[in-house]
């Protein structure tokens, strides 16, 4: 199947999209089966007409035996704005976003570069028990969560830290979560980096992979009942696509027709396993199709191509009640996470070359530096006051004492059944008698 018969050119783009270079892909043919079956009369053809009556598929007969071949030599191209130096390719694709906003841009995704570096130092000192950090994927996280609106819900995976960052999530609370401490909004009961907030829409973040995807396409089918001009985002990685519930929230969401855009970052590996080997396919991108859901592959290097796509699907998504999937390429620098040494199954010059070449906070520096919105100096005071900012959540959240340890027990029922009670007064009596033995003068009281 020729992905090229699959493209469709966007005719009506949003402010700074020209008639060039933004593409989604479809399975043509597909938009409107599901609502219209007009009933069928009898029909006489010769073998040569005969049309196919086939419920399932919209196609013509041929007399030749020949498989579909997957199209992975050419591939799906991929969408940029801008190259590795910052310059504007295309100028009728350049968004022409104002100043105050690329800076914010910027300072988001270099002010979790920071936090990433410091917690995770936090990890390794036995400060904090596990942590997870962005390096090299702050441009999907950014540049995605400036394309939707602060009210449209957020599905994460464990990755998108940057996306709580740009709606302004405090740094309070980001070290609160990963201490576990009494100001965590979950109080203490998730591991460190399972963000959650509802004041800002995003649904906290739950271990088990790919569990969100089908959750969203839920919470998206809500939306479009309600006719409230919301959309869901939903985030994901490359390995996640290839769990059941990848390809149920897939087609659900096609079927249903849901406002939702499922956003994922292909960084090269599901922890160890490289995109080698978990599909033969091209990418993630080339399933939307057979699904009959608009597909497009960006740059995830390029923060104006992932705003861009994300705010034309979030546009066409809302007005057509229709699904979107955006495979954003990228890589992922750091180790999976503080239990992974990625240099047990890649090299340090793979990582050093992405890190130093195609880094997507470089490549916005260079923008930036190029329109004259920011200089060396400027770039010194900022990573001072970002450390500073950082290191004064860091040391008050040390400092903050573990929750009740009675709120094991709270927040599932709403009245406590008696074998909860039972575990609870178990707990107390159990603490009364050994107390000494635990450090309780670390919890609230």
């Amino acid at each position: 199947m020729a992905v090229a018969a699959g493209v469709l050119r966007i005719s009506e783009l949003s402010r700074g999209l020209g008639q060039a270079g933004l593409l989604f892909l479809r399975r043509p043919g597909t938009r409107g089966l599901a609502r219209c079956h007009p009933q069928r009369q009898q029909q006489h053809f010769s073998s040569l007409d005969e049309k196919p009556q086939f419920p399932g598929a919209s196609a013509e007969f041929i007399d030749k035996l020949e498989f579909i071949q997957p199209n992975v030599i050419s591939g799906i191209p991929i969408y940029r704005v801008m190259d590795r130096q910052g310059q504007i390719i295309n100028p009728s694709e350049d968004p022409h976003l104002p100043q105050e906003k690329v800076l914010k841009f910027y300072k988001s995704m270099t002010l979790l570069n920071t936090m990433d570096r410091i917690l995770y130092e936090s990890q390794r000192q036995g400060r904090i028990s596990f942590y997870m950090t962005n390096y090299g994927e702050e441009g999907t996280h950014v540049g995605s969560a400036a394309a939707m609106d602060n009210t449209d819900l957020v599905f994460g995976q464990y990755r998108e830290a940057g996306v709580l960052m740009y709606r302004d999530y405090p740094l309070e609370l980001f070290m609160a979560q990963c201490y576990g401490n009494a100001s965590d909004q979950g109080k203490g009961r998730q591991m460190p980096v399972h963000y959650g907030c509802k004041e800002r829409h995003f649904v906290t973040i739950s271990s088990p992979l790919a569990t969100q995807i089908p959750q969203a396409v839920g919470a998206a089918y809500a939306a479009k009942r309600a006719n409230d001009n919301k959309a869901v985002i939903c985030y994901f990685g490359e390995g996640a696509a290839s769990e059941g519930d990848a390809h149920a929230g897939f087609n659900f969401a096609a079927t249903l027709e849901c406002p939702i855009i499922f956003f994922c970052r292909n960084n090269g590996y599901a922890i160890s396993t490289p995109t080698s080997e978990q599909y033969r396919g091209d990418g993630i991108a080339a399933r939307g199709p057979g699904y009959g859901i608009m597909s497009i592959r960006v740059d995830g290097n390029d923060v104006f191509a992932v705003y861009n796509a994300t705010k034309e699907a979030r546009r066409r998504a809302v007005a057509e009640n229709q699904p979107f999937l955006i495979e954003a390429m990228t890589y992922r620098i750091g180790h999976h996470s503080t239990s992974d040494d990625s240099s047990a199954y890649r090299s340090v010059d793979e990582v050093n070359y992405w890190d130093k070449q195609d880094h997507p906070i470089s490549r916005l520096r260079h923008y930036l530096q190029s329109r004259g919105w920011w200089d060396d100096e400027q770039e010194k005071a900022w990573r001072k006051q970002s450390r500073k900012k950082v290191m004064e959540a860091f040391e008050q959240a040390e400092r903050k004492p573990k929750p009740n340890p009675n709120l094991l027990f709270s927040d599932v029922y709403q009245e406590m059944p008696a074998q909860l009670r039972k575990q609870q007064e178990a707990l107390a009596q159990h603490l009364q008698t050994y107390g000494e033995h635990y450090p309780l003068e670390h919890f609230e009281k």
